[in-house]
């Protein structure tokens, strides 16, 4: 990790270079470079290739942080990005922006508004729910619903226990097409079908004590044909709301939720699908973690289950588990985690049936 300090450097407002990027320096400001690398061993254990194979490495990603803020008594802005290349980005060539292997994550310039409050413009974390702690399985059945960064203005902050939320959302992601929220890919639509759009969201938090938490968020927006109709309407809906709890005992701690969501297709979209899709999709989705930290050790259950509720779907209640442990090894962290899952959540919110198993082991360090 660089640090940057002009004052110190004796810059006035110019240019410093570092690492071959050039960082604006205010006088009283702090700037900070940073990057990290991650790679991916996976088994299949039915995959006969990758079982002959004994697994494969992959997945690998370089990554960029750049972090800064004003000090209290100059300024009140701060800015983060994270910019990730490679193809453990998490992100989707077909579907992003870019069109290759590297995405923008995160990146938002913010204002301090006092203490306790803020806003931040560009592409942020969606306030709704808890995300995930495991690495590689990911959000599994809270799909479209865990772990996004979509692009809008957010305002957050928090005052005697409560904490708050209001964002507004223009897409998933930046320019006109992409749908890519890169760590939740795959569950809104895609670049030649439709995109989510004009989302309002909101999220409330209140500290029972010191270690419980619960919470609430909502999220309405609005739908995009992406099927090749030069107007691109705006003709399709979708909501959801999440219950959550979030505590700790000890070294335990536990993360529990329950999601509805709606969505209703753009018509042009779901009219032209064979069979037509349904005109309102619904579904519950469940999510429960537990874990137990000690030391440099995590160990950690991610569960989650999904329930349809669309008219005509053929789908059971299905579930997807995920024990795991991560270790804090000095410059980054070495995860083990299996994943089993015997349904999914399709790029329209659907519910669909299906095995799936993988055994994931992911070593990452940062600078």
């Amino acid at each position: 990790m660089i640090k940057i300090n002009c004052n110190a450097l004796g810059i006035s407002p110019a240019l410093f270079t570092a690492t071959m990027l050039t960082i604006p320096c205010n006088s009283t400001a702090q700037h900070t470079l940073s990057g990290g690398f991650w790679a991916n061993y996976q088994y299949l254990p039915d995959d006969e290739a990758n079982k002959n194979s004994w697994g494969e490495i992959g997945s690998e990603a370089l990554i960029l942080y750049l972090d800064g803020a004003a000090d209290e008594a100059d300024g009140r802005w701060l800015y983060s990005a994270e910019v990730r290349a490679g193809r453990g980005s998490f992100t989707d060539p077909d579907n992003n922006s870019s069109g290759d292997q590297w995405g923008v994550h995160k990146a938002w310039v913010g204002w301090q508004l006092s203490p306790q409050h803020q806003i931040k413009v560009g592409k942020s974390q969606v306030p709704f729910g808890w995300k995930s702690i495991n690495f590689w399985p990911g959000d599994m059945l809270l799909g479209g619903y865990g772990d996004q960064m979509d692009v809008g203005a957010k305002l957050e902050g928090d005052f005697t226990g409560w904490r708050y939320d209001a964002a507004l959302y223009l897409a998933d992601d930046w320019g006109t097409t992409s749908t890519d929220t890169m760590d939740d890919n795959g569950h809104w639509g895609s670049s030649d079908t439709y995109r989510k759009v004009q989302t309002w969201v909101g999220n409330i938090e209140y500290s029972l004590t010191a270690q419980h938490t619960i919470g609430a968020s909502v999220q309405a927006g609005k739908l995009q044909d992406l099927t090749g109709n030069p107007e691109r309407p705006v003709d399709g809906s979708h909501k959801a709301a999440v219950l959550y709890y979030q505590g700790t005992m000890g070294n335990w701690y536990l993360n529990a939720s329950l999601v509805s969501t709606q969505r209703d297709l753009p018509t042009e979209y779901a009219q032209i699908q064979t069979p037509p899709l349904p005109d309102e999709i619904e579904n519950q989705r469940y999510g429960l973690e537990l874990g137990y930290t000690r030391g440099n050790w995590n160990w950690y259950l991610d569960t989650t289950a999904a329930k349809p509720d669309t008219q005509g779907s053929d789908a059971d209640t299905v579930t997807a588990l995920a024990p795991g442990f991560k270790y804090d090894y000095g410059p980054g962290w070495v995860y083990v985690e299996y994943l089993t899952q015997d349904g999914f959540i399709d790029r329209n919110g659907m519910i669909g049936e299906g095995d799936f198993e993988a055994l994931y082991v992911t070593l990452d360090f940062y600078l």
